[in-house]
């Protein structure tokens, strides 16, 4: 559920869509999203700074750049392309050159010069390209195996030798015996032959001798590091060269579900490997390091860290199976997610999250012993998580940056390593929701939601923290990409009924930004598209629910409302940007027109609100996030005149999940609902959504029980349509089959369900949009305008 509907968002602009729209209907809202336009995207610099590259034109997604002196987009040629680097990789600390992957294999950059150096030219794949310590040479993943390549002179080292076997006690049979000096009788044959034979006893004292010089004069062998059947990964090298650490994975067999595939080319049925459902056994890692000096391999110590042996406290519901935890006082387990080296390598701090979700630490590695001490921790009773968990690095020697959510929103921490002390730099009602360190690592460049939990800026602050410095200055969503020489700000920005575009804007504040793109049609800027006012209402608990409000200008007389209910749960859709749910968007402007009251709210569980927002479902999906929406309804009834008995709801995924507990659950409420690729019983979800949320469910069951729709199908009152996408590889189409057998038990005959047998999660055909959609109007106008 955190994937819902692909966004296909708008291609190409041409005479043939030359109309004006004066009436929506379902058939032109949901044909091929070309019929809009297409907006830029996979925004990118060049590394010399002198150029934006933009995916944009036509629904083949054409390269397109724009100069910083001269914004007009030109197409990017294939040659061009294909001298395009990539616009990830790694800098020097100078920032002069530049590493990075391409195609499997990797490159060095010298964007000054304009020259680009290919280092490697295999058929076999190599990745992670870093510089060593003093930069003079380079690391990269070949395989399993960490290599080094010398830049000047070409020297091509290898620094890890993993193996799936170890070659040492491998040997087996008559092989074996040989290196054992074979069986008794052997032993007793060569031992006659040595007291019998003066000649025997010379040659075997000079094969002695001679393997004696040999082993003397042979060179160093690499040391083999068993791994088994284990996932190597996570290898990092010291910069003084002396520490590699990395970790080990050790995949479950585990049972994996099967997605039926009908309409096929071969004509037979398919099956579709697919997912392992929520509490199947997960992988198990173990973190190492090999000390080159010393020549030995040895386990971080994760035994130490604080509250390692803590018991969650939902367990306190289930008191045998906290009996029994408390007496077995096992280690919870973790994973260690990630090393970081301070430039002079005398320093190392490692991610450590626990896999049951409810910390994350920041700690000290001692490389010498494995041993880890505390800089940071963060604990969530439900689970630790928000934005910007991944935005972490060094300032400098000592200092060590993070984002973390423990004050109740995401904000930017620092900590020195040395006497473990960490301060707060930012704070307030707002999330910092990205984050990244200039090149002289003075300043921080973020972008929050400070103004207002719908409106996303642009800011710096210097690292040692202070007043932030505003950038942007477009009220919206501004997605930015900083150029590598930090001069300018290449932005993608949209409003509430405007779709993305590219803005230029030198790095300054106040500074204007220049529009790049118009990528709308003549017939989509034809329609006064609503910008849908974003409102505020009490929910019962007396938090604030933000939603966007579309009013009808001529509303029906049975005064019907519809409520949208956003997919993925932890997403933000009531804002001042495009919506990630454009299709929705449009439908809604014709339920307006059609005489509906419509609301879309971030209910509890949504982003952009904070850390209890966020966590308020914990272990009660269809809790507070759809009380919150039967509040919205009561706001609607009390504030517009909304009938309470001609009130609908719609919405796909998670949408689709609360639409459903709506109707089984909230009878009196809800007339009618739409459920759309929902989830019917989240035992049956995935294990990386659900169990941050939901534990797991023979640990956990209370909570799945009263979050699962299918537990409740007794309390359908209202008409209830279901839609589906047969080849659904989220949300398997086997959760939807499942609910239905249970209303046929239930003797139900108040519902409908669609199925689309070449739809998976995120619909792609125009013509199963438009199907789905008519359907869902249909529903609304024959029960909410009687």
């Amino acid at each position: 559920m955190k994937r819902l509907f692909t966004l296909l968002l708008i291609p190409f602009c041409s005479a043939a869509f030359a109309q004006k729209l004066e009436t929506l209907t379902i058939e032109k809202i949901m044909r091929d999203p070309k019929w809009i336009g297409i907006s830029p995207s996979d925004v990118h610099w060049s590394d010399d700074s002198k150029k934006v590259y933009f995916t944009w034109g036509t629904s083949r997604g054409e390269l397109y750049s724009i100069l910083t002196g001269n914004v007009k987009p030109v197409k990017v040629d294939i040659e061009e392309q294909k001298l395009q680097g990539s616009h990830n990789g790694v800098w020097n600390k100078k920032h002069t050159l530049k590493l990075y992957e391409k195609n499997g294999d990797i490159f060095l950059d010298e964007p000054l010069t304009g020259k680009v150096l290919q280092l490697t030219n295999t058929t076999e794949r190599e990745s992670n390209p870093r510089f060593n310590g003093d930069e003079s040479k380079v690391t990269f993943m070949r395989g399993d195996n960490l290599y080094s390549l010398k830049l000047n002179g070409g020297e091509l080292v290898q620094l890890t030798n993993f193996v799936h076997e170890a070659a040492k006690g491998k040997a087996t049979g008559r092989k074996k015996a040989d290196q054992d000096g074979g069986n008794e009788q052997d032993k007793w044959l060569k031992s006659q032959q040595l007291e019998l034979f003066d000649i025997v006893k010379v040659n075997e004292n000079d094969r002695k001798l001679d393997s004696a010089e040999h082993a003397d004069l042979a060179p160093k062998k690499l040391k083999e590091i068993a791994i088994d059947d284990k996932v190597v990964g996570s290898v990092t090298l010291s910069p003084d060269g002396r520490f590699i650490t990395y970790r080990l994975a050790k995949h479950p067999d585990a049972k994996r579900t099967i997605v039926p595939d009908y309409v096929t080319a071969s004509g037979f049925t398919e099956d579709i490997p697919n997912r392992t459902k929520v509490g199947a056994a997960q992988t198990a890692y173990e973190s190492f390091i090999f000390d080159t000096q010393r020549d030995s391999v040895y386990k971080i110590n994760t035994s130490a860290i604080p509250g390692i042996k803590d018991i969650p406290a939902y367990v306190k519901d289930y008191p045998k199976e906290l009996e029994q935890r408390t007496k077995l006082n096992e280690d919870r387990k973790v994973e260690i997610q990630g090393t970081f080296w301070s430039e002079d390598g005398k320093s190392a701090v490692v991610e450590v999250g626990a896999q049951d979700n409810k910390d994350r630490w920041l700690m000290k590695l001692d490389a010498q012993t494995g041993n880890l001490s505390l800089l940071y921790r963060e604990h969530n009773d439900a689970w630790v998580g928000g934005p910007g968990q991944d935005n972490m690095g060094w300032i400098d020697n000592t200092h060590f940056y993070f984002e973390s959510e423990a004050s109740g929103y995401a904000h930017i921490y620092v900590v020195d390593v040395i006497d473990g002390i960490s301060k707060q730099l930012t704070s307030g009602k707002w999330e910092a929701q990205t984050l990244q360190l200039s090149n002289d690592k003075k300043t921080f460049y973020f972008t929050a939601n400070m103004e207002h939990p719908g409106v996303t800026e642009f800011y710096k602050m210097p690292v040692s923290g202070g007043s932030p410095v505003k950038l942007t200055t477009l009220k919206g969503g501004n997605e930015v990409s900083l150029s590598p020489d930090e001069k300018w700000l290449a932005i993608r920005y949209s409003y509430s009924n405007k779709p993305w575009e590219l803005y230029i804007q030198p790095n300054k504040a106040g500074a204007a930004p220049t529009k790049v793109t118009n990528s709308t049609t003549d017939e989509f800027n034809s329609y006064p598209w609503r910008d849908p006012q974003i409102i505020t209402f009490k929910n019962r608990y007396g938090s604030d629910v933000y939603a966007r409000l579309y009013l009808p200008q001529h509303p029906d007389p049975a005064k019907p409302a519809v409520v949208f209910v956003h997919g993925a749960g932890y997403l933000q859709n009531a804002d001042y940007k495009w919506s990630y749910y454009f299709r929705e968007f449009m439908f809604n402007n014709m339920l307006a027109d059609n005489g509906y009251t419509v609301l879309d709210m971030d209910y509890s569980g949504s982003a952009g609100y904070g850390g209890d927002w966020r966590t308020a479902i914990y272990r009660h999906m269809g809790g507070k996030d759809l009380t919150d929406e039967a509040d919205g309804v009561k706001m609607l009834v009390d504030k517009y005149g909304v009938n309470p008995k001609h009130v609908g709801l719609y919405g796909g995924s998670y949408g689709g999940f609360i639409t459903l507990m709506a109707m089984f659950t909230e009878p009196d409420v809800f007339t009618s609902g739409a459920a759309i690729r929902s989830v019917t019983d989240w035992a049956h979800y995935n294990h990386g959504y659900t169990d941050e949320i939901l534990n797991e469910p023979f640990t956990d069951e209370k909570a799945y029980r009263q979050s699962s729709p299918i537990y409740f199908a007794d309390g359908l009152k209202g008409n209830l349509l279901m839609l589906h996408g047969m080849v659904d590889q989220n949300v398997n189409y086997q959760d939807i089959i499942r609910l239905t057998q249970k209303l046929i038990e239930l003797h139900k005959d108040n519902w409908e369900l669609a199925s689309y047998p070449v739809e998976d999660h995120a619909f792609e055909q125009p013509s199963s949009w438009t199907d789905e959609y008519k359907r869902i109007f249909k529903l609304f106008e024959q029960t909410l305008k009687k």
